[in-house]
This record gives structure tokens, sequence and C-alpha cells, in this order.
């Protein structure tokens, strides 16, 4: 389980890391912006985007800490500035 404080510190992390959350029944959630999670109390609620087609639906999902099993750092890959 991670703390509502720890989560707290990844999210607000100057510069943020993008990361990705492992739960107990092996689903993952990838938080690839600071304002895609909301941390609170005893949950977080996390925001999915829509895949693929910019029209489709959006979904939040309700999420407790102690289903957190880990957090792992997102391999993001900055393509280099062509000029």
């Amino acid at each position: 389980m991670i703390s509502p404080r720890e989560l707290a510190r990844i999210v607000l992390a100057e510069p943020f890391q993008p990361f990705r959350i492992h739960t107990a029944s092996g689903r993952t959630f990838d938080v690839r912006h600071p304002e895609f999670v909301q941390v609170g109390r005893s949950v977080m609620t996390i925001y999915t985007p829509p895949e693929g087609n910019p029209d489709g639906p959006e979904r939040w999902e309700r999420l407790s800490y102690m289903l957190i099993e880990s957090l792992a750092q997102l391999d993001v890959s900055v393509s280099p500035n062509s000029e």
C-alpha cells in the first residue's frame, strides 16, 4: 500500500515523471500527466483519456490505496527537435 502523502509527493514532483500503477488484481494504470490523477484521503481518482479516437469515452476510475501493489516510472522517449 502507498500512502496518500507519498503519492502526492510523486504527483507534485518537479519535473513530473510519468508512472504506472500496478494493483493487486493485476490491473495497471498509466499516469502520464499530473492533472490525470486526484489524490484523496483513502482513494485516488485516475483519468484515462480515450485511446485512438479523440471523441471516444473518457474514463474516471477510483482506486483504493490498499489495492496498489507498486509504482513504476514509465520510460517516456523524447523525440529530438528537428530543425
